[in-house]
C-alpha cells in the first residue's frame, strides 16, 4: 500500500477526510489504523464513508474499549502487532 494513516488523536476526522478523498481521486492505495482516542472519528458517519474507500481499515480492540466501550465495532478489530504488519507494509505512514 502507499500510505498509512495512523491516527491517535479525536480531532483528526476532517484530515483523514480530506487526506481519504485526495487518495481517492489520485488513485493512491492507503489504509487506516485508528488507536488511543483516535478511535472516536469513528462515530462520525462522514469518516466511515471516506474509510470505505481505504484497502484496510484497524482499530485497536484495547483502545476502542476504553473509549467506545461495548459499541459495536465498524471496522476491522486489530491490535498493536496489526498496527506493526500495516507500518511495515506501506511505503508512507502519516501519523494524524
Amino acid at each position: 500500500m502507499d500510505i498509512l494513516f495512523h491516527l491517535s488523536g479525536e480531532n483528526a476526522g476532517p484530515l483523514l477526510l480530506g487526506f481519504g478523498a485526495a487518495c481517492h481521486r489520485a488513485g493512491v492505495s492507503w489504509a487506516c489504523f485508528l488507536t488511543n482516542d483516535g478511535v472516536k472519528v469513528l462515530a462520525d458517519k462522514a469518516v466511515r464513508s471516506v474509510l470505505k474507500d481505504a484497502q484496510r481499515t484497524v482499530v485497536c480492540e484495547h483502545s476502542w474499549k476504553r473509549h467506545m466501550g461495548k459499541a459495536e465495532i465498524p471496522v476491522e478489530r486489530g491490535s498493536q502487532t496489526t498496527n506493526s504488519i500495516l507500518m511495515a507494509e506501506a511505503d508512507q505512514v502519516v501519523s494524524l
